[in-house]
């Protein structure tokens, strides 16, 4: 992939490497990868005496002490380096200083960030680089240089991908240092934007968790607990790959009651009685410290992309195991592939982000190296309404089908009149379930499969209920709270129905003849999908009835 860039400009050959923060967890491993590769290092980073005992086990090495807040325009100036990598951060909160600097002196530039608006606004120097002649690249770690790679490979041969679904689990022995934590912590319990549902909405920082299973032939398999970490792949890949898919973004430490204990400190942030939880992070250290002899010396990362190839739904998911304590070495494995290439004059100037400057077999001929197994697996998927109705579904119109392929991430829009039972006793149903008010409403629904099961979000004008889908004894199931209902689905006209055949109270059978009356109808009408939904109880009577359009969101 950077060959292809090489063409636009004849950048500075390399010779010396400054690498900010180059004695700590990821720069130490970073500048002895770049030493071993024959490059001269210059450890630098505010403690002099930890750079100087680095600098002294390594070849072509030596140490000075820099701040990257500081005046780094003086320490380009006097030690001359081809290129700078900053691997000190946290970049979360931090500005684009260093990068100026380097563009001024005419010295190439490489960072390890991973926080997202920093990454993503890199482009903005990119004239200012391209002029002196100087590559500017952020990202140059696991998000969004390999994750990019990954997804890439994934997703060959795919016309649309409809949902990336991320997640990496660290190991307990890898030991996290402050810029680590000062990171994890600017956005646990924080707003975090997700293209989701086809449209831009906010999730809380360090929630959706979720069991995650990393399995690849050859080693046992991990059972990790993640959340939804904040990254750069959050507006990169939804904008970079074909069909606009939603992504998610999970990570966790090895053991689960870490992960829950920062879910439960999210929650004053959430609420607002605390502006973030950064300022804790100098207590969290000495805690982690505790149990870093713990666990084991294992890391997983696993990327799942769900597409559409020639017609067919196609899901692929990539999964690596690193053992032996080598997970660690796998953020600093882009600013190596990086380095050479501009070793190598197969990087043009400018700025951008890592995301797509690298292939999946970039990645591979270092990984040989190293005590780490990874597998590709893919998978067919049908559709949910596709295997209850069988033959019959191929019959239903455009819309309704379109309506019902939900796989991955979908949504659709339109409009919804909403009438609500009279009686206490139906007001007070419809409130249990979160039915909408009574009125005339802008709808939008918002679809989520995995693993075969689908989770209906419909938001009237503001006010959402939810419900799960999925599929039980050839039947439709959907699941509100502890309650479930079976549904046949008979093919009526253009469209289907929705007949109630079961019903059940946390999986307790219950009467039929107490169940909702409800006789739920889909069909086309002006070319539009149609629905028509009356919910009404025995002895109570009408309850709630929703009727309207959808269309689904391109």
């Amino acid at each position: 992939m950077l060959a292809a860039d090489a063409g636009a400009g004849e950048p500075h050959p390399l010779r010396k490497i400054l690498i900010l923060g180059g004695y700590g967890g990821f720069g130490a491993r970073l500048s002895r990868r770049l030493a071993g590769d024959g490059f001269g290092i210059l450890v630098a980073g505010r403690n002099l005496e930890a750079a100087k005992a680095l600098a002294s086990r390594l070849p072509n090495a030596t140490a000075l002490q820099a701040d990257r807040n500081g005046d780094i325009a003086a320490v380009l100036d006097e030690h001359r380096p081809s290129l700078l990598i900053d691997a000190a951060g946290p970049f979360q909160k931090s500005d684009d200083r260093v990068a100026r600097a380097c563009v001024r002196a005419g010295v190439h530039y490489i960072d390890l960030a991973d926080a997202r608006d920093f990454v993503g606004a890199i482009g903005s120097l990119d004239e200012q680089a391209t002029a002196a002649g100087v590559a500017v690249i952020s990202g140059a770690s696991s998000v969004p240089a390999l994750s990019s790679a990954v997804v890439a490979d994934l997703a060959e041969g795919m016309q649309a991908l409809r949902s990336i679904d991320m997640s990496i689990s660290a190991s307990n022995r890898a030991t996290a240092g402050a810029s680590v934590a000062s990171a994890i912590l600017s956005y646990v319990g924080k707003p975090v934007r997700l293209w989701r549902g086809r449209h831009w909405q906010n999730r809380t920082g360090w929630h959706m968790l979720k069991r995650e299973t990393y399995a690849v032939s050859g080693h046992s398999p991990l059972h990790r607990l993640v959340a939804l970490a904040d990254v750069p792949d959050h507006d990169l890949l939804v904008d970079g790959m074909a069909g606009r898919p939603s992504v998610i973004f999970r990570a966790g430490p090895e053991f689960a009651f870490q992960t829950l204990a920062l879910w439960l400190l999210s929650w004053p942030v959430a609420w607002g009685w605390l502006t973030s939880l950064r300022q804790i992070s100098r207590f969290l250290l000495p805690l982690q410290g505790l149990t870093a002899r713990l666990g084991t010396a294992r890391s997983a990362v696993t990327i799942e992309v769900k597409g559409i190839q020639h017609g067919k739904m196609r899901s692929r998911r990539w999964t690596l195991i690193a053992e032996n304590g080598d997970g660690v070495e796998i953020p600093t494995l882009p600013a190596q592939l990086l380095a050479r290439a501009l070793r190598d004059g197969r990087v043009s100037p400018g700025a951008r982000h890592a995301g797509g400057l690298l292939s999946l077999d970039d990645f591979r001929a270092l990984f040989r190296d190293l005590a780490i197994g990874e597998e590709m697996t893919e998978a067919s998927y049908t559709p949910l309404y596709r295997r209850v109705m069988g033959p019959a579904f191929a019959h239903l119109s455009e819309p309704v089908r379109t309506m019902h392929e939900v796989f991955g991430d979908g949504g659709a829009e339109g409009e919804a009149i909403v009438t609500r039972g009279r009686s206490l006793a139906a007001r007070l149903v419809a409130g249990a379930f979160g039915f909408p008010a009574a009125g005339k409403h802008a709808l939008y629904v918002s679809f989520e499969e995995h693993n075969g099961i689908e989770q209906w979000t419909r938001n009237f004008s503001g006010q959402r209920f939810s419900s799960h889908l999925s599929e039980d004894g050839g039947r439709l199931v959907e699941r509100f709270g502890p309650f479930r209902f079976a549904f046949d689905l008979p093919s009526r006209g253009n469209g289907l129905g929705m007949e109630m055949r079961q019903w059940s109270l946390l999986r307790i059978p219950l009467p039929l003849f107490l169940a909702p009356r409800s006789v739920a109808r889909e069909w086309t009408e002006n070319g539009r999908f149609q629905f028509d939904v009356p919910i009404a109880l025995p002895f109570i009577g009408p309850v709630v009835h929703y009727r309207g359009w959808l269309q689904p969101i391109e």
